[in-house]
């Protein structure tokens, strides 16, 4: 496991984990917070292999249901 520290807001900590999908390139980490789980996995799924502007577009659509 590798672990880097950050202050992370404690907004984003509050917020139930089984609804972040949390993605990272070699400089940005993404936190995606959906609604339910269920929109979650689905997520997870879809956007499987995407980068990261591919994942916002998608994420975009999640964030309106």
């Amino acid at each position: 496991m590798i672990c880097i520290k950050a202050d992370i807001p404690n907004e984003l900590n509050e917020i139930d984990d089984e609804l972040k999908a949390i993605y990272h390139s070699k400089d940005t980490v993404c936190f995606f917070i959906l609604k339910t789980r269920e929109l979650r996995n689905k997520f997870i799924e879809e956007t499987e292999g995407m980068n990261k502007s591919e994942r916002e577009k998608v994420y975009a659509k999640y964030n309106n249901q």
